[in-house]
This record gives C-alpha cells, structure tokens and sequence, in this order.
C-alpha cells in the first residue's frame, strides 16, 4: 500500500477481532517508525507493549480501579483543558455520530460510562501500546512523539492491521505505571489499539470529517 492509500485508509477502530498480531511484527513496525524525525534526533518516545496475560491484567486492573475511584481520572500532568470553538462542536459532532452508531441515547451516563471503559480493554485488540515520556523534556518534544505515532499507525495500515490513538490512557495513570512498572520520572501520554478490525461492527464504519484546506491554510504570495 502506498503513502496516499495508508493516508486515505487509516481511520479509528473501535472493536478488534481476536486474531494476534506477532512480536516481531510489532517489532518491525516500530523499528521503521523509530525512524521519523525529532528535534535534534532527541527521540523522545519510550513505548510499552501489552499482548495476552499482561494486556488482561493492565486491563482488568484499571477497570477495577477505575470502578471505585471514577473522580481519580485526573491526567498526570496540567491541562487548561479549554473547550471552545471551533474545536468545541468537531468533537461533539463526532462524538454524536459515534453514540448514534452504538445505539447509546443521549443522557444515558451508564451506557456512556460502559462505553468509554472499552478503551480500557483496547476495544478489545489483541496488542495495546502505552506511550510515555520523560519529564525533563521540553514539552515541544511531544511533537515528536505525534509525529512517531502517525509514523507507527500508517505503516500499521499499509501492513493490513487498524489501530485507534487513545487519549483515555491518560487517565488514571497510576494503575498503569504501578502494572508496567514505569518510571516517575516518565509521563503517560496516550494509548493504542493494534489489531485487525471486527468489519461487522457498525462504529467502524464511522469515519470522521475533515475541514476543507481553505478552513485552516493561509497562503502568502505578493
């Protein structure tokens, strides 16, 4: 598959079939991502893979932890978190058409809440990868962590295989560094999905809108 197909292909999936995906395939994967640019090559990404009984205990763990401290969902680090236009309706459109798919009706907290704990299981996809990064850096250096993950997703798509970038992950942070073992000193900034997508599941059929060019480009000529 070449660039503009992997481009034009990539999208979130949200429900995995069960089949695995091998180590050294995941080994490849990220060997030739590790090969996208930083600033002054700093590389700053570390990446901690979950297949079988680790991806279940990580996941059974959070959820149980999740369960009895929902208000512990805090990220790790400061966020103004400011929802404002135009980003404001994006994410609710997207959010509506994902519901509306799920057959989730508006104001149903529990179902929501069911819902988002599905990131928890990776949506169910054999391999979940956890992205973290080290403290000390300038936090311009997660750029490139975005840039090594784009990386990671489009040779994922050109190789057959679906992923789903989760921010969830940022959540409740604490079970996930006392199960992985990952240092204070390291941030936890997201999660991935990896696997082949259940093609029966109707919210995979969701695929997101883009903002024409003319919405977000200034061009300068004279």
């Amino acid at each position: 598959m070449d660039i503009d197909s992997a481009l034009n292909n990539r999208k979130s999936v949200r429900a995995f079939k069960s089949d695995p995906v091998s180590r050294d395939r995941i080994e490849d994967l990220l060997a030739r991502a590790a090969r996208s640019p930083s600033g002054t090559n700093v590389q700053p990404w570390n990446v901690y893979v979950v297949m079988g009984k680790a991806r279940d205990r990580l996941s059974h763990e959070l959820l149980t932890y999740r369960d009895k401290n929902p208000e512990d969902g805090a990220k790790e680090w400061p966020s103004a978190n400011k929802r404002v236009e135009p980003y404001l309706s994006r994410m609710r459109k997207l959010g509506k058409d994902m519901y509306t798919l799920l057959e989730i009706p508006k104001g149903d907290q529990q179902a929501n809440w069911n819902q988002w704990g599905r990131n928890y299981a990776f949506f169910d996809a054999p391999v979940g990868l956890i992205f973290t990064i080290d403290k000390n850096l300038d936090p311009t250096n997660w750029i490139d962590i975005g840039i090594f993950m784009q990386s990671f997703m489009l040779l994922a798509t050109a190789q057959g295989l679906d992923t789903c970038a989760q921010g969830a992950w940022n959540q409740y942070w604490k079970v996930t560094k006392r199960v992985l073992d990952i240092p204070e000193h390291e941030y936890v900034l997201c999660g991935m999905s990896l696997g082949y997508a259940d093609e029966t599941a109707p919210v995979n059929t969701l695929v997101s809108e883009r903002e024409p060019v003319s919405a977000f480009t200034r061009f300068f000529e004279d």
